[in-house]
């Protein structure tokens, strides 16, 4: 019987590569830059309606900041599970890295009457637009 494996001729190459010559143009290593979370923005009238994809995130893992027409949005999700006695990994593509999105909305919106809701890895963000103040006459005495 033959196996069938999926190849990819550049791979080595590169590994051999960056064994040879990455140390000698080795720079300090950099903290990694958060991913960025993929976000649909909406308006409706009284409102704009935030959806952003967090896949595998829990409810706990998110903090949401609002000031003014300012939204930032940040995911910490959980590392990956160690593996238990008797197993190990043979091949990681998931990542939980830290991922973040901060944006401005052409409005003001009202941070305390604002409401979230986590289902099926979207969070669906509701952020009620500030009534604008009342215009005022002052009385010249």
């Amino acid at each position: 019987m033959n196996v069938l494996l999926r190849t990819e001729p550049l791979a080595a190459l590169d590994g051999l590569l960056d064994q040879f010559l990455r140390p000698a143009f080795a720079r300090p290593a950099a903290a990694p830059a958060p991913r960025r979370i993929r976000v649909d923005v909406k308006e409706t009238p009284e409102a704009y309606v935030v959806l952003a994809e967090l896949p595998g995130v829990t409810k706990e893992a998110i903090a949401i900041d609002v000031e003014a027409n300012e939204v930032a949005i940040i995911a910490q999700p959980p590392a990956a599970p160690e593996a238990k006695d008797g197993e190990k990994w043979l091949h990681v593509e998931r990542r939980a890295d830290r991922a973040e999105r901060r944006f401005a909305l052409p409005l003001e919106v009202d941070a305390a009457r604002a409401e979230a809701k986590l289902a099926d890895g979207v969070l669906e963000l509701t952020l009620p637009k500030k009534s604008p103040a009342a215009a005022r006459k002052v009385e010249v005495h």
